[in-house]
């Protein structure tokens, strides 16, 4: 079984084609969901993280917010690299339990890793394959502002922080632009499944 990497910035619809994945039988490991259930689980990580950042990313109960960490983690490349040298071994150690576990069920036809930081990770060297989500900025920036949760000023700082597209296609094996709708998106992803899988 196959480990498949979907990754892309901010806003390039890497969830969205996921999702068409696990429709097309494969079974979606999303990194960036598992991060959040590793930072409200793991008191490792929360000690680790209080120790790099302060108080400063604690609400009113002494817990880490979200948002604060956020906020700290996201205000430059040297924070956002101590964070993800806190998070990552944990989401890699998970990445590998879950693949055994679902190999020995048999029961998807590839194991697929939905993750922003692939290649800022360095998670790419635990996969066999690796598909890149290339959009536009302005499609980034209006898919990340209708969910809603940053500001423009945020969104526009996170991609900052991570690797351009073209740094990242010229290190991907597949890249399927995403500068249409969903339906076009979706008919991409499923022409690669079945030419290349």
């Amino acid at each position: 079984m196959l480990k498949i990497g979907i990754t892309g910035g901010l806003g390039s619809g890497k969830s969205a084609a996921s999702a068409v994945m696990a429709k097309l039988g494969s079974y979606i490991f999303d990194a960036d969901a598992e991060a959040k259930i590793i930072l409200e689980s793991n008191k490792k990580v929360q000690e680790d993280i209080i120790d790099e950042f302060g108080s400063d990313v604690l609400n009113k109960s002494g817990v880490i917010e979200r948002k604060k960490l956020a906020r700290v983690a996201f205000q430059d490349e040297d924070h956002s690299i101590f964070l993800n040298a806190i998070i990552h071994p944990y989401i890699f150690k998970e990445m590998d339990v879950r693949y055994d576990k679902i190999a020995v069920e048999n029961k998807y036809k590839n194991f697929v890793v939905d993750g922003a930081l692939i290649f800022e990770s360095g998670m790419n060297q635990h996969l066999d394959y690796i598909i890149l989500i290339a959009s536009l900025l302005k499609f980034r920036l209006g898919r990340a502002l209708k969910r809603g949760n940053l500001t423009r000023d945020d969104i526009l700082r996170r991609i900052d922080l991570q690797w351009t597209d073209e740094q990242k296609s010229e290190m991907s094996d597949y890249v399927i632009h995403n500068n249409g709708t969903e339906t076009e998106l979706e008919k991409a992803i499923t022409k690669f499944y079945e030419q290349e899988l």
